[in-house]
């Protein structure tokens, strides 16, 4: 029977008992769990398709924001306490890639760790020093938003959208902005890497350093796009989770060394 925690915080487009990989999937700032609702198509049968449901938007639109990255990730970590006893590959894009890595650091803390983490969008949490702050005034925040994401337009041009979206997207920036980083224990399995060819927010050569977080193998995959590469991409991004992560169990990896990147 599932608790009523892991109800709150996880979202199943697909779950069932066929399910021999459960591919755990987290939100960029200021998205929701939808944000992933598509993905079951892309992927085989065998492949159960979850996403967090963070605080303060969609159907816990009342439910208080986070006071930090940080305890974000503790929660999560505790919701996902029975479901850890499943085969579990983390995917986190932007954002979600920091709360994804804490989360898998937490598991790995109490023997559970994810058989795998994707990291997306997103400079590891060693490399963050001299990033942009993003935090600001509405209309800065929303020119953020706009350089990296025009399809954002019809919703901040409409007055009501506006108003249900931007406080998530402003305390997810203010979560980003606290979030020191730093040096953190390194993981034990392996790390993917992905990220757009012209993302402003996280260069391949940024992303090769995620190598330096586990002490498993290490492989980068760059496809054309920038931040939200993964919307255009998204057929041969779940491919390529699905072979080589996924339906692979790792064994891409099998001839690289630990720490090893390989940039396609």
């Amino acid at each position: 029977m599932r608790s009523p925690v892991e109800e709150r915080w996880i979202r199943r487009f697909r779950d069932d008992a066929g399910c021999e990989t459960r591919l755990v999937c987290f939100p960029h700032a200021g998205a929701g769990a939808s944000a992933y609702r598509t993905w079951p198509l892309g992927l085989p049968s065998n492949v159960g398709v979850l996403s967090v449901r963070y605080p303060g938007r969609e159907d816990r639109f009342s439910d208080p924001f986070p006071s930090r990255l940080e305890a974000l990730a503790d929660d999560i970590a505790d919701a996902l306490g029975d479901l850890a006893r499943h085969r579990l590959v983390f995917f986190g894009h932007s954002m979600g890639a920091s709360v994804a890595h804490e989360v898998a650091l937490r598991l790995q803390e109490r023997g559970c760790p994810p058989a795998a983490l994707c990291v997306s969008g997103r400079r590891p949490p060693h490399a963050l020093g001299g990033r942009q702050m993003i935090s600001g005034t509405d209309e800065e925040i929303i020119a953020h938003v706009m350089s990296f994401d025009a399809s954002a337009a019809a919703v901040f041009a409409d007055r009501g959208l506006r108003e249900v979206v931007l406080p998530a997207i402003r305390a997810d920036y203010r979560l980003t902005d606290d979030y020191s980083g730093g040096a953190r224990p390194p993981l034990d399995c392996p790390v993917y890497g992905y990220v757009g060819n012209s993302d402003p927010e996280a260069s391949p050569e940024q992303m090769r350093r995620w190598a330096e977080t586990t002490n498993a193998p290490f492989r980068l995959r760059v496809l054309p796009g920038g931040h939200f590469y993964l919307r255009a991409n998204a057929t041969a991004l779940l491919t390529d989770l699905n072979d080589a992560v996924i339906s692979g169990h790792d064994g891409v990896l099998s001839d690289l060394g630990p720490g090893v990147a390989d940039g396609q």
